[in-house]
């Protein structure tokens, strides 16, 4: 994803555009551009408004393989016009890879970096399989939108950094901060796709969505999302610059060529207009979308000769061991919500709330609402899961959205509750809610149920060592103790027990407060929170304890990918490097991974905790009042279970002089409601 700050901008026309490009050098950097003396072929804008509000889904709203080789052929044809050599991913809307196409000449591997100069964590690596960056960002594509919004991973770049926006210094985290770090293939949510396992010899894998993302989401400009009458069918990812990174800078203009080859396969398939980021605001700041449209395009891919039409000599489908066969050739996607993607309507537990659930290869609801398995008195009851999952259902269908469009929409959210134990009591989601909030929701409920846990100073200490990778791949010398950020944050906190001792209740914001390279958050010139790095060691590449967490596993999977794909890994030992718990901490209380951005809080009965309940979906002040109100409903429903006592609460701590928090619920948050401060006094 590296910095494209410095490739030149995009021409918007008029005396003023040409001004602007002669001052920042216009098309310069070599990083493409329409070539030399060619002129912009026309084509037509993104689609025209559809007025989907999450219910445009019909038989229809899936991806053909002729469609899916359509794409693929019309970013083949840009990409020969920039002479470029990309290589080029479609996905469905929950992940499964339809098509991976590298052109004959494309580089194989990439590089990540942020362009900041920073070393260590994922910075620098050289062996990233290009075949596996293309796939996550059509992943990220797909998974970030909806029919009320349209983000793409320029988008993601915007929301994932250590200013909102970029560059502004004294501004927070990006709303999702730390996102990059989910969707992860060995998270146990996310399946690996069960017909190519089925292929190498494994069988009883779950056929359907949601499939993971190899790298993550990505923040690498390039990936986009698909649509079909209003309503999100797909994703596609190109890279042809062997740089995996982000933009530092949206105060300009740039001229990327992944994003020009990742627009041209977008035609016929683009986001609504009035759907796409740049439509929506977050804090007063406009979100971005893309730095180049059809007409920067140097060929207009209505007359992008046909898939069929490509010879050996442009390229060939890939096969992408894990995640895609080639010898099943092109694959057509599912219709999302129908059982065959993974998701379909509740017809169970949540009555009158429009739910949906996960369901497995026979229709069957992976996860209902469960007590423990073996638990003993004081944990939670299966009535008080279903409550909880419920009532919040009926928060998120009361609630105004922050991040989609029209105005005056309701929120779409997925909801998890976890045990004691972090496993899996419930899971549950809103028609049309972004697919990364799945994973993310999770991840939410097992990092409040962690940091309030009394042993996790002492799962940490017993959690190995991230062991850093060189550019090469091989491993470094860098080891990273899992102790240490449990010291530093004992004499941050000045407390000589924090973490051990289940005294305070910590929620993922409050968490993020202490995971960012500045404290208080965005304030330059301050130390950094605990767990994260200070910011000179610091890049959305190289974070601190999220990152690290999961460190050893992704490196895992990169190294169990490459072995497979080169012969090296039988088949049984790359599943097993691939799957299984995500950060090696000796209990999986988080076992995908922890999150740093709100949405989400600890249980309690009485003044024990016994679990966690994550929200993601659609703006974090809305994640965090569906999960707070969610449980306080709940617990006014069935008695007996609720929030940590109001003195046990993280925002009863002021570090450094600087008070923590615990959720902040948005004001008038609800569609026919004026209440506000509704979360006040809970």
């Amino acid at each position: 994803m590296g910095s494209r700050s410095n490739h030149g901008c995009v021409a918007r026309g008029g005396l003023i555009g040409a001004l602007m490009c002669a001052l920042v050098a216009c098309g310069g950097g070599g990083n493409s551009g329409n070539p030399v003396g060619t002129a912009p072929a026309p084509a037509p804008g993104p689609t025209a408004p559809v007025e989907c509000t999450g219910s445009c889904v019909n038989a229809t709203s899936f991806l053909s393989a002729a469609e899916v080789g359509t794409i693929i052929a019309q970013s083949v044809n840009e990409a020969s016009a920039q002479n470029a050599r990309a290589t080029i991913a479609v996905v469905d809307r929950v992940g499964n890879v339809l098509g991976v196409y590298r052109m004959q000449g494309a580089g194989t591997t990439a590089t990540i970096t942020s362009g900041r100069g920073v070393t260590g964590g994922l910075e620098n690596i050289s062996i990233i399989p290009t075949e596996l960056a293309a796939i996550s960002k059509a992943v990220t594509g797909a998974y970030l939108s909806s029919e009320g919004n349209a983000f793409s991973t320029r988008t993601a770049s915007q929301i994932v950094q250590q200013h909102f926006n970029p560059g502004e210094f004294g501004g927070p985290g990006g709303p999702l901060f730390g996102v990059q770090f989910s969707q992860l293939a060995c998270s146990d949510l996310i399946a690996l796709p069960g017909p190519v396992l089925g292929l190498i010899g494994f069988t009883g894998a779950l056929t359907f969505g949601p499939k993971p993302a190899p790298l993550g989401l990505s923040a690498d400009p390039g990936g986009q999302p698909l649509y079909k009458g209003g309503t999100v069918v797909g994703g596609i990812g190109a890279i042809a610059d062997g740089i995996y990174g982000l933009d530092l800078d949206v105060s300009n203009v740039d001229r990327d060529v992944d994003e020009l080859i990742a627009t041209a396969g977008t035609f016929g398939f683009g986001a609504p207009l009035d759907r796409r980021a740049d439509r929506i605001t977050v804090d007063g700041k406009t979100l971005r979308f893309s730095d180049v449209d059809f007409s920067h395009l140097a060929r207009d891919p209505a007359t992008a000769p046909t898939f069929a039409s490509l010879t050996a000599t442009t390229g060939a489908v890939l096969d992408v061991p894990l995640f895609f066969a080639a010898a099943g050739g092109i694959q057509r996607g599912t219709v999302f919500g129908e059982p065959a993607s993974g998701i379909r309507a509740d017809s169970e537990f949540f009555p009158g709330r429009d739910a949906f659930v996960l369901v497995g290869n026979t229709g069957e609801n992976r996860y209902p609402p469960r007590a423990p398995i073996g638990a003993g008195g004081g944990s939670l009851t299966q009535p008080e899961v279903r409550a909880i999952l419920d009532q919040a259902l009926g928060v998120a269908n009361e609630a105004r959205a922050q991040i989609r469009r029209p105005t005056d929409s309701q929120a779409r959210v997925s909801i998890s509750v976890v045990d004691l134990n972090g496993s899996i009591l419930g899971v549950a989601r809103t028609r049309d809610a972004p697919m990364f909030g799945l994973d993310v929701s999770l991840q939410k409920a097992r990092t409040a149920l962690l940091f309030s846990h009394p042993s996790t100073a002492a799962d940490l200490a017993a959690t190995p060592d991230a062991i850093y990778l060189n550019p090469d791949g091989s491993p470094g010398t860098t080891r990273v103790r899992f102790a240490d950020y449990v010291a530093d944050a004992r004499d941050f906190f000045g407390l000589p027990t924090l973490f051990g001792d289940g005294i305070w209740a910590f929620t993922p914001r409050a968490v993020g407060n202490i995971a960012r390279p500045f404290y208080p958050d965005g304030v330059v010139m301050t130390r950094n929170g605990p767990l994260s790095k200070p910011f000179p060691q610091w890049s959305p590449f190289s974070t601190g304890l999220q990152l690290d967490l999961v460190y050893n596993k992704i490196a895992s999977i990169l190294g169990a990918y490459i072995g497979f794909r080169d012969g090296t890994l039988g088949a049984a030992q790359a599943l097993l490097r691939v799957t299984g718990n995500c950060t090696g901490m000796p209990n999986g209380r988080v076992r995908n991974g922890i999150q740093i951005f709100p949405g989400g809080v600890p249980i309690y009965r009485g003044e024990t905790l016994i679990g966690g309940v994550g929200v993601s979906g659609d703006g974090i002040d809305q994640d965090d009042m569906v999960s707070f109100l969610g449980l306080a409903r709940a617990a006014a429903q069935v008695g007996g279970i609720g929030h940590a006592p109001t003195a046990r609460r993280s925002d009863q701590l002021v570090p450094q002089g600087a008070r923590l928090r615990y959720v902040q619920c948005p004001q008038g948050p609800f569609l026919n409601s004026q209440a506000a401060s509704v979360c006040a006094g809970l």
